[in-house]
């Protein structure tokens, strides 16, 4: 009922910076929660950052990523942002937008968010 679509992936280096940006289309009334999570293959998913629809929703961020990324919103365009400031090799991972209509708004909680979209692959060579 909500579909979502990533974009902003790319290679860089050590200490670099990316934006991913996320659009949500449908029934967008019903998010109460939005987040990004990561994967590589053939290891388990890790919840990134999470972040709560409301106007002055609460961000909750993974402990490898905190002071590093930043979540955040813009609700009239439907879209969601992950800046990713001084970025490392063991940040390389397919990155996922995921979005719940579930109260519960943790970073641990994005990778079993319903609505997710296809990815967008992030690569940082040392």
């Amino acid at each position: 009922l909500v579909g979502v679509e990533e974009s902003g992936g790319d290679s860089v280096q050590t200490g670099g910076i990316l934006r991913l940006s996320c659009v949500v289309s449908g029934k967008v009334y019903l998010i109460n929660c939005m987040g990004w999570f990561r994967q590589v293959i053939g290891k388990k998913p890790e919840g990134v950052a999470a972040l709560e629809r409301d106007e002055n929703g609460r961000a909750s961020y993974a402990d490898s990523v905190k002071g590093r990324f930043t979540i955040s919103q813009d609700r009239a365009r439907n879209s969601l942002y992950l800046e990713m400031n001084n970025l490392q090799p063991a940040d390389t991972a397919m990155y996922y937008c995921a979005a719940t209509d579930h109260e519960a708004c943790i970073s641990s909680d994005v990778i079993k968010f319903d609505a997710r979209g296809r990815g967008t692959r992030v690569s940082v060579s040392s």
